[in-house]
């Protein structure tokens, strides 16, 4: 079933009445700004953050976070 621009917007404007409805105006607009597409690379950046990591490093990190 394919989805037109007009079933994308009706889709739209129910969710933003369904998110003021149920969190006011204020909690609407903050919950919406939680949400960004980002920039940068996420994969590279994860990438070279763990690189370096050792697994004994891991492990460790979640024996601590499991206990």
């Amino acid at each position: 079933m394919a989805v037109t621009v007009k079933d994308l917007e009706k889709i739209r404007q129910e969710g933003l009445k369904a998110l003021r409805e149920k969190l006011g105006p204020v909690g609407m607009v903050k919950f919406i700004q939680m949400y960004s597409d980002g920039e940068g690379d996420y994969t590279e950046e994860r990438r070279k953050k763990l690189k370096n990591l050792k697994e004994e490093d891991l492990k460790k990190y979640l024996r601590e976070e499991l206990n």
